[in-house]
């Protein structure tokens, strides 16, 4: 393969990667992903000395980086709104993104038993996630539902919620539910398998 062939060939991965970075429904792996489109669209547009498309991808590289280290600094405002199985926004919530739920917890709909604890999860006044679920003794809590949006899934909601949780007298969390692709999620905010259910001890 000469070179001329993989000069254009790395023309073709970068807008590749420039456009999939659009399809992105996370800010975080938007920006991240488009940075890396941009550098090797920088590189290629150097090696074929179209210096004004290498300026430009080095600015956007520039603005992607500057968006990411704010949002690292800042963080992500979150609220949590203390809910009700009857409540008519949870409802809506649940309604909206009902495929994407049921897709991400196989078998579940909202005519599944609601239970007697329901959590919205809001950043910047927009819904999240939601979590719902089962009070039982002794500040257990056992999970019904446990949904992020998908802009959100980069375990900040859960962050957060956990901790919220903690404050309010929640000791442990169980989810026995159908957990499809929920499994790797449960894992990494540090459930461990008890008895057939992921089970968290939250830190007193």
């Amino acid at each position: 393969m000469n070179t001329e062939v993989l000069i254009e060939m790395m023309g073709y991965v970068s807008s590749l990667l420039v456009l999939v970075s659009f399809s992105m429904s996370s800010v975080v792996k938007l920006r991240v992903i488009n940075s890396v489109g941009s550098l090797i669209f920088t590189v290629y547009a150097i090696l074929i000395h179209s210096y004004p498309t290498a300026f430009m991808n080095l600015c956007l590289i520039g603005v992607n980086l500057y968006y990411l280290m704010r949002l690292r600094k800042t963080g992500q405002h979150y609220d949590l709104v203390n809910s009700r199985a009857d409540d008519a926004f949870l409802h809506y919530i649940l309604k909206h993104y009902g495929e994407d739920i049921s897709a991400c917890f196989p078998g579940w709909n909202s005519g599944h038993e609601m239970g007697d604890a329901a959590y919205i999860v809001c950043c910047d006044a927009a819904p999240a996630g939601v979590l719902l679920g089962k009070r039982q003794e002794e500040g257990t809590l056992e999970i019904t539902l446990d949904y992020s949006m998908p802009a959100y899934r980069d375990c900040s909601v859960g962050t957060y919620l956990y901790e919220k949780l903690s404050a309010q007298g929640i000791r442990k969390l169980i989810f026995s539910g159908h957990e499809g692709t929920h499994g790797a999620y449960l894992k990494k905010m540090g459930f461990v398998q008890e008895n057939g259910a992921y089970v968290k001890h939250m830190a007193p």
